[in-house]
């Protein structure tokens, strides 16, 4: 007895058992599947640093005094400028890659070649630029204390201006000792000692009248809490425990470690997926110097990076609007 096979009219149609659904192929399929399961992996991430946010709204560092450094520019006070400046070079790469992408459709060599170039340039800019970001921010600016509770006091002048740590600490003779597993609990040690104690700062801090206490804590104005004189003093002798410089996965001198831990990790994510399609790109690049796509008549692989790239700028639009913006 024969089967009886029953047509439904949609045979070799879009979803109707043909081998291109949407008229995409296997290849570019595969990378939107990717880029999916990415997107929702960068979503997850993005949405834990918002409830994290939320939860230490009044304490949460001030985007525009972390990141306001500009290269070559020491002690000019530019909030944002940098981190701008790379965000347009990446999202201009994308445009690159566009033009290379439509240059491939029209078999255009040349152009597709010209095109990845700046588009490369672009992304090792880019990555540059993220490094040198990665470094001002562990290295920080103007350095405060903390307290046994983790919380952190920086120092201001009169005119609620930051104060570096080395105006604040008045140099002492005594020996500072490095903590090691040999001199202290066992199973901790520092990297290095920070360039003042919390007794040199301490000192500092009461010869100079001028100087104040600003915690973590925001007011009804959405400005830094700053002590009065007085209450610095007591703040500053009862509770300060400990001197930072910078930024690490355990202190933060901008305020809660929490940001410095989804800064590293979300910013480094990125920055890793950004390498990637940078090595991606120099590959294909050199494919197309080499013709191998020109003997083929095709251009679909300059096609499917260039989702990967998009993606890549894209998911950097709501990386920089959570961390710098918000």
């Amino acid at each position: 007895m024969e089967a009886t096979v029953v047509r439904t009219g949609t045979e070799g149609k879009t979803w109707g058992g043909g081998n291109e659904p949407l008229k995409a192929s296997y290849g570019k399929m595969m990378m939107w599947f990717f880029i999916v399961s990415d997107a929702l992996t960068f979503s997850g991430f993005l949405a834990a640093y918002g409830f994290s946010r939320f939860k230490f709204m009044d304490s949460w560092p001030i985007a525009d005094e972390v990141f306001n450094h500009f290269p070559f520019l020491h002690g000019v006070d530019a909030p944002m400028y940098y981190v701008a400046l790379m965000t347009f070079i990446l999202i201009f790469s994308s445009v690159t890659m566009v033009l290379a992408v439509d240059a491939g459709h029209q078999l255009k060599k040349g152009k597709v070649t010209f095109y990845m170039f700046l588009t490369i340039i672009g992304g090792v800019i880019f990555l540059g630029s993220q490094a040198w970001e990665w470094k001002n921010f562990i290295n920080g600016t103007y350095g405060a204390v903390y307290t046994e509770g983790g919380n952190i006091l920086q120092f201001v002048d009169s005119e609620g201006h930051r104060v570096a740590l080395s105006d604040v600490a008045a140099s002492q003779a005594s020996p500072r000792v490095e903590h090691e597993a040999r001199n202290g609990v066992w199973f901790e040690s520092e990297k290095s000692l920070p360039s003042y104690s919390i007794e040199e700062v301490k000192a500092g801090f009461g010869e100079n009248s001028d100087l104040l206490i600003r915690t973590q804590i925001m007011n009804e104005e959405g400005e830094k809490t700053i002590l009065s004189r007085e209450e610095s003093i007591a703040k500053l002798n009862s509770e300060a425990v400990g001197v930072i410089e910078g930024a690490n996965l355990t202190r933060n001198e901008y305020g809660p470690p929490l940001f410095a831990d989804f800064f590293f990790f979300i910013t480094g994510f990125h920055g890793f997926h950004v390498f990637t399609g940078v090595l991606i790109n120099i590959i294909i690049f050199f494919n197309v110097i080499l013709g191998t796509y020109e003997r083929r008549k095709n251009y679909e692989m300059v096609e499917k990076v260039g989702l990967y790239w998009h993606f890549v700028d894209l998911v950097w639009v709501f990386v920089f609007t959570f961390f710098y913006l918000v």
